[in-house]
């Protein structure tokens, strides 16, 4: 992926093993990690290193992630991604009213986890670094966006209008589970006139021209009785 490098990362949470998975994940991608065990310390290197995203556990000894989120957001726009046990979506849109960018709830994939942290830089960061050109699985698959040119293993990739669409909608947003009414909402608009079962025949075609073994994808993957996710890296 291109993005900016050496990126600093606040990874709160109070299980020791789990920050430290998250952290060695999120080392192999280049970020600058830092972690912290309890609120009163995240708060301590949220001043000194003025992070530029935070993972953010809800569940903390002394201090509730939400009140550390309250905390930042009277000072900052950082990025926030919230990790929570809690399942309840009254919750989880609590977390996102005061403050949150996005969560995820426990237990979840490291990979899910740094795909949600592209994902977001990439949504909140103006650098044009990061909204130009997206490259995934070590240039294996390219897209760049002004010009509308995608190419897989360096060759062009002819796509029409449509598929260019709906692969950038599920590109930007890696790991995120899009139904397939709401990737019609996103790709063509709300006033689209067309079936979401139209999506499927777009996805056939993109598999077709971006995946090495259609059966088998590893780009646009389904999620069974719910649509479709990517999983580029």
């Amino acid at each position: 992926m291109v993005k900016k490098m050496n990126e600093k990362v606040l990874v709160v949470d109070d299980e020791i093993n789990l920050s430290n998975v998250i952290k060695d994940y999120l080392l192999r991608e280049t970020y600058e990690v830092y972690t912290a065990a309890c609120g009163n310390k995240a708060i301590e290197l949220f001043h000194d290193i003025e992070p530029d995203f935070i993972i953010l556990d809800l569940m903390l000894p002394d201090i509730s992630g939400e009140e550390i989120c309250k905390l930042i957001r009277k000072e900052s726009d950082v990025p926030i991604l919230m990790l929570t046990a809690k399942s309840k979506e009254d919750d989880k849109v609590t977390g996102l009213y005061i403050g949150a960018d996005d969560y995820l709830t426990k237990p979840f994939s490291p990979r899910e986890l740094v795909g949600r942290v592209r994902a977001i830089l990439r949504r909140t960061k103006g650098n044009s670094e990061l909204t130009d050109a997206l490259e995934f699985n070590n240039r294996d698959l390219l897209i760049d966006i002004p010009k509308h040119i995608v190419q897989k293993a360096g060759h062009d990739v002819s796509l029409t209008p449509n598929e260019f669409k709906i692969l950038l909608t599920l590109a930007q947003n890696p790991y995120k589970v899009f139904t397939r009414s709401h990737l019609v909402s996103l790709a063509f608009g709300y006033d689209f006139e067309g079936y979401d079962r139209t999506v499927d025949t777009h996805i056939k075609n993109l598999r077709q021209k971006i995946e090495n073994n259609v059966k088998e994808p590893k780009y646009i993957v389904t999620v069974y009785g719910v649509g479709y996710k990517f999983e580029g890296e």
